[in-house]
């Protein structure tokens, strides 16, 4: 990733309302949420949430797809990768450990459903 492009990213991010939106896009999945539904999960006007949804998609975090009357939107996983790639790449100086935590939270980040089940359960 270019440093510019980073830059968009981290800008776009660095607000709460985007970064709370960013944050539900991210548990939601691929599959995404409706743009009413963000709005109502995080007692956000409707402007409101247009606003900062189009700051969003402007710097590359989200992905809008029309389904019937609704605009469904969701975090462009490759763009956040490469954000994390690019803030990452140069971790560590040759000491793993320092990167030990980010590498624990790669790995559980993404269970398989079943195991996600099984330890919401636990």
């Amino acid at each position: 990733m270019e440093i510019l492009k980073a830059v968009e990213s981290l800008s776009a991010l660095a607000h709460e309302g985007r970064l709370s939106i960013f944050r539900l896009l991210v548990n939601a999945g691929p599959e995404g949420v409706a743009a009413g539904d963000i709005a109502r999960r995080l007692d956000t006007a409707a402007n409101t949430m247009s606003a900062q949804l189009l700051v969003l998609s402007n710097a590359g975090l989200v992905k809008a797809r029309r389904e019937g009357r609704s605009i469904i939107y969701a975090a462009d996983f490759d763009r956040m990768g490469s954000l994390l790639l690019f803030l990452t790449e140069d971790c560590c100086g040759g000491k793993p450990e320092i990167c030990a935590p980010l590498v624990s939270v790669a790995r559980n980040c993404c269970p398989p459903k079943g195991a996600r089940r099984a330890r919401a359960g636990a």
